[in-house]
């Protein structure tokens, strides 16, 4: 089911959110259809209106790679070099802002056989970066732009 998208300046994005503690497949779900539809490539729940700490990703669906990803209670837990792209967000439309991300990271989270963790290259580190960052209350407009 497609969800609709929370706009800032609504309360939700700003919130730290609560972990995710029971079943959550068809939140997950619900979100992963509503990114599609959006279209972006990454969402978190409180952009759903849901104050849990839960996001999807898919950073290659548009180049015809499908990957869709679910990150229950994700944590950064390592950061490696610098980037910086130009990003988007779907609860701030029409605002894209040049943001330094780490280049890599390692990102711990819940998983059915337990707690995992993978480490994650380029653009989707930044997109995970983007996306746990909303799980905090942070949005891009509280980023300072970069420079390069």
């Amino acid at each position: 089911m497609i969800r609709p998208v929370v706009l800032h300046p609504d309360p939700v994005l700003r919130g730290v959110c609560d972990p995710v503690t029971g079943d959550c497949v068809v939140l997950a779900r619900d979100m992963l259809d509503t990114m599609y539809a959006a279209p972006g490539r990454g969402l978190a729940a409180p952009q759903v209106g849901v104050a849990l700490r839960l996001i999807v990703m898919d950073t290659g669906w548009k180049e015809g790679l499908p990957d869709p990803r679910v990150f229950v209670n994700p944590q950064v837990v390592a950061r490696e070099g610098r980037q910086v792209n130009t990003e988007g967000c779907l609860s701030i439309p029409d605002t894209p802002r040049r943001i330094a991300r780490p280049a890599r990271v390692t990102v711990a989270f819940d998983a059915p056989e337990g707690r995992r963790r993978e480490t994650f290259d380029g653009f989707a580190a930044a997109c995970l970066c983007h996306e746990i960052d909303h799980l905090d209350g942070v949005l891009i407009l509280d980023l300072p732009e970069a420079a390069e």
